[in-house]
Order: structure tokens, then C-alpha cells, then sequence
């Protein structure tokens, strides 16, 4: 659990670099450009310190963030306190039938979360996306590239193959910093036969 531990030191310390407090732009154009996805339940995964769900719910989304980090779920519940239609759970993104988050969701979101997710424990990520969304519903997930030294990140093929045949690729936006990463659009499919 050497990721749980770099992110605990990393919010503790105030070095954590990923939770700019900005929306990406990315997410401000899925939301809100000329394709805009109509407003409704969104799951932030590894919301950090509560950024986007803040975002999400002030974009009409009634909005659920999981957190493993005790000191960013601390301060996303401080963020969304006062903002209607938010809740977070403090969890773990690989257990989500342990994290009281009830119903389905039509939107999941994840900025850097599951590519730092161990690949024995990504199946069950991939799961419990799939059992938390409605036919239709978006999975909107930024990853590193995966390569050189390190079992982070991720690869097209991965998100395309990890998971199927629940959720479809709808398109990949590349990014610049760092090289290779990607954001990942995928669309749930009807529920297999």
C-alpha cells in the first residue's frame, strides 16, 4: 500500500500537487461545452480534497465524492458543507459495496485515481463502476500513460479491455503534462445478456 502512504504524506505535508483546487478544463468543457452532458448523479472518485464535487453541484449535479485519505476527506466535507446535493464518504474506490453510496450515478469521474490503483485491485474498480451506473451513464477518467520504471498509469488498450464490455470508448483527449497522459471518455453500455 506504498500509493496509500504517498498520498497520506503528501496531504499531510500540503504537497499535493494533483488537488490544484481548479476545475480542468477538460471537465469544465464535459460539462458545460456544446456537447454538455445534461445534469445529474455524479460520482467523484478519489475526490480529494472535494474540488469537483464543489464544481458538479454548482452545475446542477447532485454529487457523491469517495476519499481514502482521511485529511482530504476532512477537507472536501469542509468544501461542500454549505453546498446542496453533495455528500462524501471517507472509502476505498476498490470496495464500493463498503462506501454507503446508494442508488446509480449517470457520471464518474476520476482525476488521477485509478492509475495509481494496483492492477490486482483494478477488476474490482472496474465493478463497482459498473454496478454503481445506468445504462448511458459517462466514466470521464484522466490516467498517466503507463511505462518506464514505475506500474502507474495506464494504457488505451487497458481502458478499452478493463472495462469492457460494461462501458465503450467514446474518445480519448491527449494531454501534455505529464507526456502521454490522456483523459478517457467511455460510455456504459446496456447491461450484458
Amino acid at each position: 500500500m506504498l500509493w496509500r502512504l504517498t498520498y497520506a504524506i503528501a496531504y499531510r505535508t500540503g504537497r499535493a500537487p494533483w488537488d490544484t483546487g481548479v476545475t480542468p478544463p477538460e471537465v469544465v468543457d464535459l460539462i458545460e461545452g456544446p456537447t454538455a452532458l445534461a445534469p445529474g448523479r455524479a460520482l467523484d472518485l478519489g475526490c480529494g480534497t472535494g474540488t469537483n464535487v464543489r464544481y458538479l453541484a454548482q452545475h446542477g449535479w447532485e454529487v457523491v465524492g469517495v476519499e481514502a485519505d482521511a485529511r482530504a476527506y476532512d477537507a472536501a466535507r469542509d468544501r461542500v458543507a454549505e453546498v446542496e446535493g453533495t455528500s462524501v464518504f471517507l472509502g476505498d474506490v476498490t470496495r464500493l459495496d463498503r462506501v454507503p453510496v446508494e442508488g446509480v450515478f449517470d457520471l464518474v469521474l476520476d482525476i488521477g485515481c485509478y492509475h495509481s490503483i494496483p492492477h490486482r485491485h483494478r477488476d474490482a474498480y472496474a465493478v463497482g463502476v459498473a454496478s454503481r451506473t445506468i445504462e448511458g451513464a459517462s466514466l470521464f477518467v484522466w490516467a498517466f500513460a503507463r511505462g518506464g520504471w514505475t506500474r502507474l498509469g495506464v494504457t488505451p488498450r487497458e481502458m478499452r479491455e478493463r472495462f469492457a464490455p460494461w462501458f465503450e470508448p467514446v474518445g480519448r483527449i491527449m494531454g501534455t503534462q505529464p507526456t502521454g497522459a490522456a483523459w478517457y471518455l467511455l460510455r456504459r453500455a446496456a447491461a450484458p445478456v
